[in-house]
């Protein structure tokens, strides 16, 4: 099954060659509350850099990680590394309205994949996209329920786990608002079974 193209696993070299994250910066969060399946987390504010590509869901994320990992590897003004981090997060697309909350869903096969930078940069300090498609949002801080996953993150083991996850919420003290985003950790070559995948919806107490 194709995941990502080969340029996934340059920009996660940083990981063990054994498939295992080693060392990879990756988004603080406290675990507020388990709901069965479910982690209820609060993430706090981070800086994202993000696309919004068309194609089928695993076409989308390939084509979307390629254009953010040239970004990462020097396409931007000052020719810099940024640091890969974990996870890439991946969404249907949004098209904001007048209102400034009111988002609606985009054209149908567009999808929104992110990478979040590391936690030294701000929107001040971290280089300006070569792409101009790249957009650098500051993600407000949320808490999440999250349903972690193993396995190959092909189209339907992430509708299952995204099943999992508002099945859960439902009836619970806890409800979920706006899109579902997916998040995968691992490079390509890790095992299956040692995968870290997750799916994850703002969600507030009732």
């Amino acid at each position: 099954m194709k995941f990502l193209s080969p340029i996934f696993a340059l920009a996660l070299a940083g990981c063990s060659v054994f498939g295992i994250r080693s060392g990879t910066e990756e988004p603080s969060y406290r675990v507020l509350a388990n709901v069965g399946p479910v982690e209820i987390r609060q993430y706090a504010p981070r800086l994202a850099a993000s696309v919004t590509v068309q194609g089928d869901e695993i076409a989308a994320r390939s084509t979307g990680f390629r254009r953010l990992a040239r970004f990462i590897f020097g396409a931007n003004q000052a020719n810099a590394d940024i640091s890969m981090t974990a996870p890439v997060a991946q969404s249907a697309a949004k098209i904001a309205m007048t209102a400034p909350v009111a988002q609606v869903q985009g054209p149908a096969g567009s999808w929104t994949i992110t990478f979040f930078m590391p936690a030294k940069y701000t929107v001040a300090n971290l280089p300006k996209p070569a792409d101009a498609g790249i957009q650098i949002t500051q993600v407000p801080g949320a808490t999440y329920g999250v349903v972690r996953f193993s396995g190959i993150p092909s189209a339907a083991p992430v509708a299952a786990a995204q099943a999992r996850l508002f099945g859960a919420l439902a009836g619970s003290n806890w409800v979920p608002e706006g899109g579902v985003e997916d998040w995968f950790y691992d490079p390509p070559w890790t095992l299956p079974f040692a995968r870290r995948n997750e799916v994850a919806v703002i969600v507030r107490p009732k």
